[in-house]
């Protein structure tokens, strides 16, 4: 993977790191922390310019955002049955429609930190009809910072992108897996606290 975004960049210059965290998107199997690092290593190393390779990487990641908002927005009730039919995306869409209802806004700054959620949030929040200034106040500043982040990591490692790329990957599967059973504890929590109040206002209520 690395070694083909290397070629794309290559090719294509600074315009790859717009397009290839657009691409992502749609399942370019190269991870975005990736791409944002490659971009710091190559402009630590002098292949790229700094500026322009961080504008570049931090408008592919906006506007993947954005796109994902505007299919929700404008095309989801036509797909949200399709998604549902689809396991495998099914269940990131629920994931992200548990994240919204507790943190609102919020949802879009924690699920950049997470695969695949980055990319279906922006899509629910669209499909929940969440205004485009409230989603760019919560959206844009997030990417800034997130893509500012592992660029500066990018700079530091180098060309050790790659590998430090993979343990990121996997530590965000793992972070998806702690959130889904801390939601199936506090619902069950919930449930069995609802069932007990029940149970004792019927003990309470007079005969």
């Amino acid at each position: 993977m690395y070694e083909l975004l290397l070629n794309i960049i290559e090719e294509i210059g600074y315009f790859a790191l717009f397009l290839v965290l657009c691409l992502g998107l749609i399942g370019l199997p190269i991870p975005n922390e990736a791409v944002v690092m490659t971009g710091g290593a190559l402009a630590e190393s002098g292949v790229l310019l700094p500026l322009p390779a961080f504008i570049m990487t931090c408008l592919g990641i906006c506007s993947a955002m954005t796109f994902g908002y505007s299919i929700g927005r404008f095309a989801g009730s036509k797909l949200s049955n399709w998604f549902s039919s689809k396991k495998n995306i099914s269940k990131f869409v629920a994931k992200s429609e548990q994240l919204s209802e507790r943190y609102g806004g919020y949802a879009i700054c924690l699920s950049l930190c997470l695969p695949f959620l980055r990319h279906v949030t922006p899509y629910v929040m669209g499909l929940n009809r969440m205004p485009f200034k409230r989603f760019i106040l919560f959206a844009y500043p997030s990417a800034f910072v997130w893509t500012l982040i592992y660029f500066i990591i990018g700079s530091i490692v180098g060309d050790q992108v790659q590998a430090l790329s993979e343990h990121i990957y996997n530590y965000g599967i793992w972070m998806i897996y702690a959130l889904a059973i801390i939601g199936l504890g506090l619902m069950a929590y919930k449930y069995i606290k609802g069932r007990s109040k029940k149970d004792q206002e019927h003990v309470e209520r007079p005969m």
